[in-house]
């Protein structure tokens, strides 16, 4: 399961950032976010990143934010993020959206009060998710019906007792979840992929 540009508004928190114009190349994988603080990026870019242009070390015209996106058509960028706001760049401009679906490059807006450490830190996790669900198949719905309980394992560091003290059920109802989700290993110390990657996604996920 690859994260790809449409995903981005739908991860926990970013649902503010829109798609603006590119929705054509909204496919596009996403390899890793990247700021772009100068005005030409192409020396620091490798393909396939979502390069966010913020705006506030340099002057962004709309003259700019055009050779940004001729700019990330030529290195095979993922897409690109433009944070808008009163402080900065005010608005995109209309010709920038048709810019981008000419070129078939997402284009996002931003609004500034969306922090971007948030934001990179919702797309890295993303990211290394994707990465590690692609060799091992995630269970979406063993995922969602388990979040209490992986909270309370990770909490109860395993502990089957606590975990049956914090979740104010029988120990025996515990293990019985827990087998389900350890490929009905009674072992603990033998805890199989499908746990290890729930774990992991849950983590990862977490808003």
């Amino acid at each position: 399961m690859t994260l790809r540009c449409r995903d981005v508004p739908m991860l926990p928190g970013l649902d503010a950032i829109r798609l603006r114009g590119g929705e054509s190349a909204a496919d596009n994988p996403v390899r890793w976010p990247y700021v772009a603080e100068n005005r030409s990026f192409k020396s620091w870019v490798k393909g396939g990143e979502l390069v966010f242009v913020t705006g506030i070390s340099r002057h962004r015209s709309p003259q700019n934010l055009a050779e940004c996106l001729y700019e990330g058509k030529e290195c095979n960028v993922s897409g690109l993020v433009v944070l808008t706001g009163d402080a900065y760049i005010g608005q995109l401009p209309n010709t920038l959206c048709r810019l981008a679906d000419e070129l078939a490059i997402p284009l996002f807006e931003q609004p500034y009060s969306l922090p971007m450490a948030e934001v990179t830190e919702a797309i890295g996790r993303a990211i290394v998710w994707s990465e590690h669900t692609s060799v091992h198949q995630l269970d979406h719905d063993a995922l969602a019906n388990s979040v209490e309980l992986l909270d309370s394992w990770i909490a109860c560091r395993g502990n089957q007792s606590a975990m049956a003290d914090a979740l104010g059920c029988h120990r025996n109802t515990v293990r019985n979840r827990m087998n389900q989700l350890t490929g009905s290993s009674p072992d603990q110390s033998k805890q199989t992929d499908p746990f290890k990657t729930l774990l992991l996604a849950h983590l990862l996920l977490k808003p």
